[in-house]
């Protein structure tokens, strides 16, 4: 079972203590929450990546050199 520190700050004294079910259904959903967001983050990442390619390689059909393209897209 999970469990978390719990230090009193008055006498110092720190003390081991099992993760009630709330607490562990908070930390799940959170660890699921932030996969998520990880996820969403990548998906964007790589569809920007995508736009970026295809908008250089259109840019490259109408007859500008690497170059020129490079100058652009800076």
């Amino acid at each position: 079972m999970p469990t978390k520190i719990v230090v009193d700050c008055s006498t110092g004294i720190s003390t081991e203590v099992e993760l009630t079910a709330e607490e562990i259904a908070q930390m799940e959903a959170d660890a699921a929450a932030a996969e998520a967001d990880r996820v969403a983050r990548e998906a964007e990442a790589a569809a920007k990546a995508a736009a970026k390619a295809a908008a250089e390689a259109k840019l490259a059909a109408i007859g500008l050199t690497p170059e020129e393209i490079a100058a652009i897209t800076k």
